[in-house]
């Protein structure tokens, strides 16, 4: 079955609540969580478009889905068109948008020139988003950051335009800064003011204040958070910390898809960082295995496994 177009969902709505591409982190499992509590866009992880062309391995790994993973983007990481365009193709049966990271600010990712580095070769990423618009027909976007000049971000948005990008996200900093450093809202409005095609804003989206907050100052048409999910996947929904609900749902999902323990431990981790102890926290940040997990949240939260099947 066909994935919905993300450029309809976006279009259909006056906002948009968008789970962000997280590596090892938005996977199905999650995903799935995520749209029970009012999101409306979700993105696979950060995929190496170059692997995942030529590796069988990497197209049975790094991407899965169902029926009830839609509308869905799949966002790959790539340094020229080639390389994006066949890795577009081989998902675009199974997604509802292809997007292009440009934003990853991670060392590795600069020296493999993809990524933020991006953001300093406009003409590459306009090059790779002709090239994929030519070969796929669902959306294409451009995931990028602020430039220190936001003279840089306007000209770099306004070249990805002149090649039909169907909307954009921006994460209001540069790819120097820190997160616990403020979001640029200006940088974000001004990108919205300028481009002819959707914006969805990111950066420090923890609460449904703050998505409020970052629509009144720049008026973008959504709002994409990834810690924020990640520590509380209800938020958009209206709870202030996971209900123990989403948590229960969360383990049952995960043990359905046969997630590995790091990853379930750690999203365990996240969702119970403002709801545990620290003691408990310590003890249960240590625990190194999915039964030892179970057996915790059996005798301390009460949870009944046989309820999970």
């Amino acid at each position: 079955m066909a994935k919905t177009s993300v450029l309809d969902v976006i279009n259909s709505k006056d906002r948009v609540n968008v789970c962000a591409p997280m590596v090892r982190y938005s996977k199905l499992p999650f995903r799935e969580l995520v749209r029970k509590y009012n999101v409306d866009i979700t993105y696979s992880p950060m995929i190496l478009a170059d692997v995942f062309k030529n590796s069988e391995m990497a197209r049975e790994t790094d991407y899965s889905t169902n029926e009830a993973d839609d509308p869905v983007v799949v966002q790959f990481a790539a340094s020229n068109g080639v390389d994006l365009a066949a890795a577009a193709e081989m998902v675009a049966p199974f997604a509802g948008g292809i997007d292009l990271n440009c934003g990853c600010p991670q060392k590795w990712a600069i020296q493999e020139h993809i990524g933020s580095y991006l953001m300093s070769d406009p003409e590459a990423v306009r090059d790779m988003v002709k090239t994929v618009k030519g070969r796929v027909n669902i959306p294409c976007s451009i995931k990028i950051r602020v430039h220190p000049d936001l003279k840089e971000t306007y000209e770099f948005v306004k070249r990805a335009e002149s090649v039909g990008v169907d909307f954009l996200t921006v994460h209001g900093r540069t790819r120097k800064q820190k997160s616990t450093e403020p979001v640029n809202f200006e940088g974000i409005k001004l990108v919205k003011e300028t481009a002819s095609v959707p914006v969805i804003a990111n950066g420090s989206i923890f609460s449904n204040k703050d998505a409020e907050e970052m629509y009144e100052r720049t008026g973008v048409n959504g709002v994409m958070s990834a810690r924020g999910l990640l520590q509380n996947p209800a938020f958009f929904a209206g709870y202030e910390v996971p209900p123990w609900e989403c948590i229960e749902e969360y383990v049952r999902l995960a043990l359905a898809y046969g997630t590995n323990h790091f990853i379930f431990h750690h999203h365990l981790m996240y969702m119970f960082e403002d709801i545990m102890s620290k003691a408990e926290r310590k003890t249960f940040n240590s625990l190194s295995s999915i039964p030892a997990i179970l057996d915790h949240l059996e005798s301390n939260w009460g949870l009944d496994v046989t309820k999970l099947v």
